[in-house]
């Protein structure tokens, strides 16, 4: 090996070429036209050792505008926290950090306790007694919130402020599009809803709410879950995790469903991913709710353990 980043050697490239007919790497490229190759090299530098190619690289990354230096007005959800050190120590340890599916429980009790862990603080945050494993982002967490106060109520309208993510309004309305229900966007005066002049009726499933809402205003959910549940309907509350370390849980104020973005929680922006969705509900929900669902037993010993619970998802 003459390079430790390049593993192949002279020997090995003639080998390849031999087999497969051609004298040079060049014929390689010899089905893509001409005209459409460059005939410069590309503009690199000379080589350089291990040390100085890092700080070359450094010298460069140092050329960007990050939001360690800068502060940043886009995102608009997807924003930059701090991370403490611990997260990404806890995150790799061995006891969590594994490999295997959890469809395997007994090769991944560290990854299952986690997801129970993280199911636990979710519902406890959120006040409700159930919550999963998580879901895609934010956005399709309150898809799926919609879907299952549909399917819990039989109905089709659904009523969106336009308080909530725009982008979180976007999806859903091609999301229940193709589920041929109904969305229906709700006025809303000087930042906020009006419980007494909500468009509920006998056809509304849910009513779906930012908790705080996308202009940071505290919505006031006790009476707006009260007039939900008196025409029947579902009230689906979008949270901020971190925000609930403050405010009351939603639960408790009588939503029903609570969804939200998870990045808050220790990821970071990284050009707009990754992102994840976490949901809650209550117990009437709980065969209704997408995703995994990890759950704590005990095995043939009496000791603990994790595995996933009801059916397959």
């Amino acid at each position: 090996m003459n390079h430790r980043y390049l593993p192949l050697t002279e020997e090995d490239r003639r080998s390849m070429l031999a087999f497969l007919g051609l004298s040079r790497q060049e014929d390689l490229l010899a089905p893509i036209p001409v005209s459409l190759r460059s005939q410069d090299p590309p503009p690199l530098p000379a080589a350089m050792d291990e040390a100085d190619l890092a700080a070359w690289f450094h010298a460069r990354a140092a050329m960007n505008a990050d939001l360690l230096r800068h502060p940043s007005f886009l995102g608009a959800g997807a924003y930059f926290h701090f991370v403490p050190a611990v997260v990404d120590h806890l995150a790799g340890r061995a006891e969590f950090y594994t490999s295997y599916t959890p469809y395997q429980p007994e090769l991944s009790q560290g990854l299952l306790q986690a997801i129970f862990e993280f199911q636990t603080m979710i519902a406890e945050l959120c006040g409700l007694p159930v919550a999963n494993a998580s879901l895609y982002d934010g956005a399709t967490a309150t898809v799926e919130a919609a879907f299952m106060a549909a399917a819990q109520t039989g109905r089709k309208r659904v009523l969106v402020p336009r308080t909530l993510h725009p982008h979180y309004r976007e999806v859903l309305r091609t999301y229940l599009g193709a589920r041929e229900l109904i969305l229906v966007e709700i006025p809303i005066e000087e930042g906020h809803l009006v419980p007494t002049r909500l468009p509920l009726d006998g056809e509304t499933a849910a009513l779906i709410v930012g908790y705080p809402n996308f202009f940071g205003q505290i919505e006031d959910l006790a009476p707006l879950a009260a007039a939900a549940h008196e025409m029947g309907a579902c009230l689906i509350v979008v949270a901020n995790p971190i925000a609930l370390g403050l405010l009351e849980a939603p639960g408790n104020l009588g939503a029903d469903i609570v969804v939200g973005e998870g990045q808050p929680l220790g990821s970071r922006p990284s050009f707009g991913g990754t992102g994840l969705g976490f949901i809650a509900c209550g117990e009437n929900f709980l065969r209704r709710l997408p995703g995994r669902l990890v759950g704590q037993t005990v095995d043939a010993e009496g000791r603990r353990g994790f595995v996933l619970t009801l059916q397959t998802r």
